[in-house]
């Protein structure tokens, strides 16, 4: 067990203000952050990536959107197979908390997320469909992920269609990072959390309407190609 991980496990068992062990869990995470990446260095950073998704959506979260950002930053060449071992990565390791909410059923994901927290996320998943897990899939650090990939697994979604909204709603995230990164510099990473936990509501407003308009197209272009098809068998 690392030193880092000890000293913050004693500070739990003894008394501590709020203020000492939030300051613990930052400096915790970070110390986390850095051990992971050096751990996985020899791996090379694709695969890197890969685990380090893995691991934030099914264990322990780790903040995945700098570590894509670093290597971006790294080999940019390598941009769009990063997005997509992030993506992959982070919808195999969702499947813990999935089978938690299939296995445990609605009780058990009650009683983690409260009945009122569940009933509405419940709802969106119930509209929505794949839509309400390619959303959140989408959003930034901060946005309670799991509880949607939890409820998932209580409404038993199929895996397939768990894996490909999770894998859309990532790979749209980490291309736009990305992009952005590769425009602005990684400092931009710090001012979309920042401008996040500020204008929550509205940064939601404006994914939604990113999916919802690249959905709209995408049905549009498959009628088109069908009536193409009818026509050209007519």
């Amino acid at each position: 067990m690392p030193s880092f991980l000890g000293s913050f496990l004693s500070l739990l068992r003894g008394p501590a203000r709020t203020a000492d062990l939030v300051k613990a869990l930052k400096h915790f995470l970070v110390r986390y952050k850095a051990w992971i990446m050096a751990a996985l260095a020899p791996l090379g950073g694709i695969w890197a990536v890969f685990i380090i998704a893995l691991i934030d959506a099914s264990f322990f979260g780790i903040p995945l959107d700098p570590v894509v950002g670093y290597y971006v930053v790294m080999d940019p060449r390598r941009t769009i197979i990063y997005a997509v071992m992030a993506s992959v990565g982070s919808a195999l390791g969702s499947t813990v908390p999935y089978l938690i909410g299939y296995k445990g059923g609605e009780a058990l994901v009650v009683k983690k997320l409260g009945q009122q927290r569940f009933s509405r996320i419940h709802g969106l998943s119930e509209k929505y469909g794949d839509l309400a897990l390619i959303i959140p899939a989408l959003m930034p650090p901060g946005f309670p992920f799991k509880a949607f990939a939890l409820i998932a697994g209580v409404t038993e979604m199929r895996y397939l269609h768990f894996l490909l909204a999770i894998i859309t709603g990532r790979l749209l995230r980490f291309l736009i990072l990305s992009g952005l990164i590769i425009a602005y510099g990684p400092e931009i990473v710090q001012l979309m959390a920042a401008a996040f936990l500020r204008h929550r509501n509205l940064t939601l407003a404006i994914v939604a309407a990113i999916v919802l308009a690249v959905m709209l197209i995408v049905r549009i272009r498959k009628s088109r190609n069908t009536n193409g098809m009818e026509a050209s068998v007519v």
